[in-house]
């Protein structure tokens, strides 16, 4: 298992500076990492760092509440599609969804995928404020809108990634969406368990400790 080309190298904390992200773009080529994640007024200079590499871009839209008008978050992946992103991960409106207003859930992504084309377009359900029937509900919502992918967190919320949510998630949608992991993954056992489970993407902010610690016990056991 290759486990560098499950990862996102993500970084999304207000403070990130250009440097920040300049830094964040050359870790991703030396680790060989499938992509980059950032705000999206980072995609242009991410995608210039990146161009000549096969690192992806994926910018984050309605970032990190969901709470954007419909209007704003299709703006949003639209400028970011323009700028360089190959990838969209959109947080979904959860307040909607808790208030069974699955038509305009729908809406909305539908109206971001269609914006962006054929570019990957995740959905970000924040499964933490989410009940499982939610969570089921979300799953089944991403897929008739179109979308690519469900993840489970922005890492903003009150909690991340779990083994329960992401198994209803694989449950539900797994033969048919993939699924992105995301919010507190922080060390290589974690990230295998969710690989094994079903996941095709890893979110995280620790991917070189991940990978390096692979490295360090296949080097330990090298010797």
């Amino acid at each position: 298992m290759e486990l560098n080309h499950f990862i996102d190298h993500t970084l999304l904390k207000a403070a990130a500076t250009p440097e920040d992200i300049v830094k964040l773009c050359n870790e991703a080529k030396e680790y060989n990492f499938y992509a980059v994640c950032v705000n999206s007024c980072y995609v242009f200079l991410a995608s210039n760092e990146l161009k000549n590499s096969d690192v992806k871009v994926a910018s984050v839209v309605g970032f990190p509440l969901g709470a954007s008008s419909c209007h704003a978050k299709v703006c949003e992946a639209e400028q970011s599609i323009k700028d360089g992103a190959d990838e969209i991960d959109m947080v979904l409106n959860v307040g909607l969804l808790k208030a069974k207003l699955h038509k305009s859930v729908r809406e909305e992504i539908t109206a971001i995928k269609e914006a962006i084309g054929n570019r990957t377009l995740k959905v970000i359900l924040e499964t933490c404020y989410l009940t499982d029937g939610e969570i089921r509900m979300a799953c089944q919502i991403a897929k008739k809108a179109g979308a690519d992918y469900v993840k489970t967190s922005t890492g903003f919320g009150t909690g991340g990634a779990t083994e329960h949510s992401v198994k209803i998630m694989v449950n539900e949608v797994g033969d048919s969406l993939k699924i992105k992991a995301s919010g507190g993954i922080k060390d290589t056992a974690t990230a295998k368990k969710y690989i094994e489970m079903g996941v095709s993407r890893i979110g995280t902010s620790s991917g070189i400790e991940i990978v390096t610690t692979i490295k360090k016990k296949t080097d330990e056991h090298t010797y």
